[in-house]
Parts: C-alpha cells; structure tokens; sequence
C-alpha cells in the first residue's frame, strides 16, 4: 500500500515530468514531431527552438529536464496552501496566489535566473495580475473575459489532493479558487481534473473508475468530450500501437469540441477574422484533459507510454503531459518516475521536490484531518 506522501510525490513528479517531456515539442503538430524527433520518449531532449536566436526564442531555453509555468504555477498553489494551511477560494486567488505569482520572486528554469512567475506566464494566465490588481475585481470574477484555456487545469492538482478521496469537494473548490482565473469550459475542465486526482487517491483505484467520477461529476461540453474520447480509447485497444490511428481519431473527435486544431499560433492573418477559437461555450472543452484521460484509457492507467503517446500527439503537449502525469502520480506513486529522471528534474530546475513533498503533505493531511474531524459534528445533529 502506498502512502499519502508517495502518492503526493507521484502527482508532484507527475506534473514536472510530464512538463518537461512536452516542453521540449509544445506547438508543434503531431506530423512535425514525428518528421523532426520520430517519436519523444526521454525528458532528456533537445528544444527545436534551441538554435534560434535568443529573442526569436523570448530568452527561454528548454531541453533536459527543465520544467514550464505549469510547474511553476503547481508550485505557487501548493505554496499557497503551506500558507493558510486550510482550503482556498477566489479570496484566495485574488491575495495569497498573486502574491506567489506576481510578487514572489524563485527560480526560473526558462530563464537560467530568479524572477516572478508572471515574467514567465502566458497572456490568459497574465490575466490573473489585470483582474485582481490592475482592475481589483470582485475575486468571484476575476475569470469572466479571460482567453478559455486549459490555464486553471494545468496547475489544479494540489486542490485534488487536499481533498483526497472525496472527488465532489475537490471539484467544488477548484470552482471556488479557478473562477477567479477562469471562466466557461476552461474552469469545468480544471474542477474535473481536481476531482480525478483526487480520486486517483484512493487504494488500488483504476481508470476507469477515475474515468467514471469524470463523468458523474463534468458538465456541457466537457462531460460530451471526455465520453467521446474514452469510448474512442476502449474502441482501439487492440490497435494502441497504430500511434497515427489513435491521434487522428482523438483529434477527430476533438474538432467538434475544440474547433482550432492544429491551428495554434497568433498570426497578424487571424486579425478581426471571427471565430469560436477560446470563447465560452456550453458545448465545447478544452483539448487537454479528454486526451489525457484517453491515453490513460487506452494504455489502462500504465503511465509511461500514456504519457509518451500523449505528448506525441502535439499541440499543448506540456499540459497534455502533466495532466497524465497527475492522475498516473497519484495511482502509482512516485516510481513512476526513474530516480534518475527525479535527480535530473531537481538538478535541472533547483527544486527541493522532496522538501516540498514533505512540507506539503503534512499540510494536505492537516486540511483533510480537519475535515474529518468537522464531519464527525455534523454527524452528531443526526443522531
């Protein structure tokens, strides 16, 4: 039996790997990765932007190891939470998060030096500094305009932990924290992902039952695409290993949810030309999560080559990467990840992943006490 510090780690060494095993690909279209890498298995991997000139590149450099603002962002949740030291709403995002990530300055593995994580962030995600301190909205808004993305999701995973074994609460306060980030399919996406991991949590717990709590649990446009793609994932298990069949099929099926495709860059073309690419809608989802749980699907929860494939696919692959990895973290534990690849991981990026698995998991497992402890009063008025 695994213990809760393990699983913690597995989440915790989840996202950073599959972080940096995307990092090395993001944008790049499944048919460019194959012509340029053949097919990326090792987080020890060269940057296709690596020779071009430092400006072209925004002074970043990836490549062995190093981890994106999806870490990075992970890390401010959890540094939140080792704050308070209790759950967190949109008060929260609006205070103690813009302090982690405006005004706190850490290492920045992109830029090879210490600076605030909003130096390093993209425009949705920027957005958190125009809503709460440029604006100073009312912290339940602060989502409303924002670029839908999967942004909120790719950092949720410290919100599913704190409520492990209890998916409902985890979801309603990743609604209560995200809304003040983000807003539409890109806030559902990022309760839905809370509550996998904090399923995943749970002793001996498979996909499919990771899978099942999804869909009790999503709405719109999101349940509809996590059905979709799964049903697609069961359809092709015996042919897992036609790797072109599989991404075709799951961007396939995508394209009704996530018009935009292979479509990802902002060109000056796209100027004042309408259209449904990161608008709110009731009917459609973020890319990154149905692919993440297909892949887990497709390979039974086996995380190497889900997250592999999944990254393979192109388009977002760091967060395709991390979403894999949180979910496979908190099933399997940190062995999911070679000791090798958790040495080069810290070395790369200057964390102290175990110190902040450590101090992080006392906190997590003091909220989840508290709970306990706050659910045996109301079972009194029962009695």
């Amino acid at each position: 039996m695994l213990s809760f510090e393990d699983k913690v780690a597995g989440v915790f060494y989840g996202t950073a790997y599959g972080d940096a095993l995307g990092a090395t690909i993001e944008k790049l279209t499944a048919q460019e990765i194959e012509e340029r890498y053949g097919y990326v298995t090792d987080i020890r991997n060269r940057w296709y932007k690596e020779s071009w000139p430092a400006s072209e590149r925004n002074h970043r450099m990836r490549g062995n190891g190093i981890i994106t603002d999806d870490t990075l962002m992970t890390m401010a949740l959890m540094d939140v939470y080792i704050e308070l030291a209790r759950h967190v709403d949109a008060y929260d995002m609006g205070s103690e998060f813009v302090k982690q990530v405006v005004y706190t300055k850490r290492y920045i593995p992109e830029f090879g030096r210490e600076a605030t994580i909003q130096e390093r962030l993209f425009y949705p995600e920027q957005y958190i500094f125009m809503r709460h301190v440029l604006a100073n909205c009312e912290p339940r808004e602060g989502g409303i305009g924002n670029m839908i993305n999967c942004g909120a999701a790719m950092y949720i995973a410290p919100i599913g932990i704190v409520n492990a074994g209890n998916p409902k609460a985890a979801y309603n306060e990743a609604i209560l924290f995200a809304q003040g980030h983000q807003a539409s399919y890109g806030l559902e996406a990022a309760a839905v992902l809370a509550a996998c991991v904090a399923k995943a949590f749970e002793e001996e717990v498979t996909i499919e039952e990771i899978v099942e709590v999804a869909l009790n649990l999503a709405k719109d446009g999101t349940k509809a695409a996590i059905s979709a793609i799964v049903a697609k994932a069961r359809g092709l298990q015996d042919q897992r290993d036609n790797r072109s069949l599989v991404i075709a099929e799951f961007q396939r099926i995508m394209k009704e949810f996530s018009p935009m495709e292979d479509d990802v860059h902002r060109k000056v073309e796209k100027l004042g030309q309408p259209s449904n690419h990161y608008t709110p809608s009731r009917l459609f989802s973020i890319e990154e999560l149905p692919m993440a749980l297909g892949y887990l699907v497709l390979h039974q929860g086996e995380f190497k080559k889900a997250v592999q494939d999944g990254v393979n696919s192109g388009r977002d692959t760091d967060s395709i990467g991390v979403m894999v990895g949180v979910i496979a973290g908190a099933m399997h534990g940190k062995r999911i990840i070679s000791e090798n690849d958790c040495q080069l991981l810290g070395d790369a990026n200057k964390i102290a992943f175990d110190q902040y698995v450590t101090d992080f998991s006392q906190v997590a497992k003091q909220i989840i006490q508290e709970d306990i402890e706050q659910n045996k009063q109301q079972e009194k008025l029962l009695r």
